[in-house]
């Protein structure tokens, strides 16, 4: 009966879901410093200083992975580097604290000094060899960051523990296997100093899986990506609103912005900001001039090439809408 009620629910609460998206005015992503940071390779997980002047991000192109930084200038972003902490072994999905003192990022390295890179292990004890993640924490020391420290054994159950979310109070959302195997999204309290016993978030369908959390600091709003709309079609993009002691029906962000698959949800450092990796582009017409195809080519080389980049929507539009209907 649980189970039911349980179903009964979800289906309601997605029938909500695409009634708001229809509600809420569209919104138009935007490429994230093209050929900068958004660049020819796949972008991931903007990660933002308190000052907005400082971005954490990651460039991956399978096998091969790092957590680079980038500084804004008065002319733009710098070049982006390797992250002092990231370069030796697989690492991506930073996220920064709201208050800037730590971040916490997946990485493949060894648990234990002298060990061997983490292995991801799947249902039937299917094991890939050195593509498995566990949360590593850095804290920011003056100017710099110190050594990375291994989240506990709590959090860190399963070898496929990926992309956290930090609230204000230093608790931590992630994602890792429910107990069929497919992703779930956690929370971490973080309490004393210490990470308690992750509990499973409740937000819609159980049987879909979700993906890439990003919570407001205060924990009032999280966005994520689920297959709600099917599990043979892409992923999309949804915010769903704290009500009391539980989340509300997640809301679709519209077919606007679930263009190209989106995922890995992060928010910029006004937290009214989101930005996300997809693989959409720039709409191309017919006939092209040669002033037109040069571009093209440019824009290929640079980042426009079916890879994954950073694209960013105001959230204002959901954010106040839930406001004005007394949320």
């Amino acid at each position: 009966m649980r189970v039911i009620a349980r179903m009964t629910v979800a289906l309601l609460a997605l029938g909500v879901a695409a009634f708001s998206a229809e509600a809420t005015p569209a919104a138009q992503p935007t490429i994230f410093a093209p050929g900068v940071i958004s660049g020819p390779a796949a972008e991931d997980s903007a990660a933002f200083t308190p000052d907005g002047r400082t971005v954490f991000f990651d460039r991956i192109r399978w096998p091969n992975a790092a957590i680079l930084v980038s500084h804004r200038t008065a002319s733009g972003w710098s070049v982006p580097t390797v992250a002092p902490f990231s370069g030796r072994w697989l690492d991506h999905d930073p996220a920064m604290a709201p208050d800037g003192s730590f971040l916490v990022f997946t990485s493949n390295r060894p648990d234990r000094p002298g060990g061997k890179p983490l292995d991801a292990v799947f249902a039937g004890g299917k094991v890939a060899p050195g593509s498995g993640g566990h949360l590593w924490r850095v804290d920011r020391k003056g100017e710099g960051w110190g050594e990375p420290v291994r989240l506990p054994d709590a959090v860190n159950a399963s070898t496929r523990t990926y992309a956290p979310s930090v609230a204000a109070d230093g608790s931590v959302y992630f994602q890792r296997p429910g107990a069929d195997d497919d992703f779930r999204l956690f929370r971490s309290q973080y309490r004393d100093g210490r990470y308690q016993a992750p509990v499973e978030v409740s937000l819609g369908d159980a049987s879909a899986h979700e993906l890439d959390p990003a919570v407001a600091p205060d924990e009032s709003f999280i966005v994520f990506d689920a297959n709600y709309a099917g599990k043979d079609r892409p992923d999309r993009l949804y915010i769903a609103f704290r009500e009391g002691g539980h989340w509300g029906a997640p809301i679709d962000l519209g077919d606007e912005v679930n263009k190209g698959g989106p995922w890995g949800s992060h928010l910029g450092p006004d937290h009214r900001t989101l930005y996300f990796s997809s693989t959409r582009a720039v709409p191309v017409h017919y006939p092209r001039t040669a002033a037109q195809e040069r571009q093209d080519l440019a824009r290929m080389a640079s980042w426009d090439n079916g890879l994954e980049n950073l694209w960013s929507i105001p959230l204002a539009p959901w954010l106040d809408a839930h406001a004005h209907h007394g949320g």
